[in-house]
């Protein structure tokens, strides 16, 4: 008989293994001796000790899932189960137990992490709906597109959820991109409706700028080409394609009338300049009329002068009142001569003028004299009132002095 620490073959060459619950039966040998009978079942126990620890490895290492390890584990066990193998089985079956626990604890773990990925997918994906939903209200058609279809790339890097949770909130994603295409889609549409009917108003303006062009009614047609403008901004802009051949035509007709005009204009302001100096000339003869000391010939002279002005035309438009001023001022100067010469001649103007003068001469006197009465009683409140009213009658009369100066004495 032979034997060793964990197991023994007897006279029969049965071979058995040394355990916590008693010697168990490992299997037979009748092929060698005992020594190579014990040999063998310990190479296969050794083969078991490295299967184990190149699970444990796997458990520890790599993602082997919890079932597959779990199937593997029970493999081992069967066979440390059998005692086909002799050495510590018992050690086995503690290892075998760790590695449960191991696999066990890796799955707790895993499904906390797949719980709590789960969770971010969720406020992730509850995240990218109501944003979703946000544009879909959007008017920011470009940008808004843009950050949807970005969406849709971020949605398909999710981990799925459950499939009602999924499905629930894919719909309400999808909802929000379908709404965001039909209002784009109508948008759009309408615009382009407007764009044509821009281009409708436009082909109407262009025709009638182009009407225009060869007009020679300059100002009306100025200010008719200015609403034309007003109308052609009022009317928003038609499709690219339209807009630039249509501004290009209505441009090119008032281009053609505007440079026709400035023509005619630059023509016209060097006629006027020349008038300008032509009045200028005249304005200084005139001028040599004032002072005037003899109004018959300074009078037929300015009518001669006048005559010779009206027959020149019009002069540059900022020009006109200076020189016109000028001409004015001796025509004023001319009336002033004949009014002064009227009052001089006229007798009964002079009559007039020296009874009123009688008058306020007689008033300031009778004032004087009330006031020296008024003073000599001590009654000086009335003699002051006195005095303010004798300075408003001795102006009058100073006045009227002057006047009647004007008419010889």
């Amino acid at each position: 008989m032979s034997s060793d620490p964990w197991g023994r073959v007897d006279e029969t060459g049965t071979v058995y293994v040394r355990t916590s619950e008693g010697e168990q039966v490992v299997g037979s040998w009748q092929a060698g001796t005992p020594e190579e009978a014990l040999a063998y079942f310990e190479r296969k126990y050794e083969g078991l000790v490295v299967e184990i620890g190149l699970l444990e490895k796997r458990v520890r290492t790599t993602d082997l899932s919890a079932k597959d390890a779990q199937t593997a584990i029970d493999h081992l066990r069967t066979q440390v189960d059998e005692h086909h193998a002799v050495g510590d089985l018992d050690a086995l079956r503690v290892r075998l137990d760790k590695l449960v626990e191991t696999v066990e604890s890796r799955r707790e773990e895993r499904k906390a992490q797949k719980a709590k990925q789960t969770d971010e997918a969720r406020a992730a994906k509850d995240a990218l709906v109501v944003e979703a939903e946000q544009l879909a209200q959007s008017d920011q058609w470009r940008s808004a597109g843009e950050r949807l279809r970005a969406l849709v790339d971020i949605w398909k890097g999710l981990p799925r959820l459950d499939r009602k949770s999924d499905d629930e909130l894919w719909h309400r994603f999808s909802h929000a991109r379908s709404a965001f295409s039909k209002r784009r889609k109508a948008h759009f549409a309408s615009l382009d409706a407007q764009r044509e009917d821009a281009r409708k108003v436009k082909e109407k303006l262009v025709a009638e700028a182009e009407a225009l062009s060869k007009s020679t009614d300059w100002g009306p047609t100025a200010a008719r080409y200015r609403e034309l403008m007003a109308d052609w901004k009022a009317a928003g802009r038609a499709q690219r394609e339209s807009e630039d051949d249509l501004w290009n035509r209505f441009r090119g007709a008032q281009d053609v009338f505007f440079a026709a005009r400035s023509e005619v204009f630059a023509e016209r302001d060097a006629e006027q300049v020349e008038n300008l100096k032509l009045k200028e000339e005249l304005a200084d003869e005139a001028e040599k009329l004032v002072p005037i000391t003899d109004l018959k010939s300074a009078r037929a002279t300015f009518r001669s002068l006048n005559e010779r002005w009206e027959a020149i035309g019009h002069v540059p438009r900022d020009a006109r009142p200076k020189v016109e001023g000028r001409m004015h001022a001796v025509e004023r100067a001319i009336q002033e001569a004949e009014e002064g010469e009227w009052r001089r001649t006229n007798p009964e103007a002079r009559a007039r003028a020296a009874g009123l003068t009688g008058q306020l001469q007689a008033a300031v006197d009778k004032l004087r004299e009330q006031i020296d009465a008024a003073r000599a009683a001590g009654n000086n409140a009335k003699a002051d009132k006195l005095a303010r009213e004798l300075e408003g009658r001795q102006a009058l009369l100073d006045q009227a002095l002057k006047g009647l100066e004007e008419f010889g004495g």
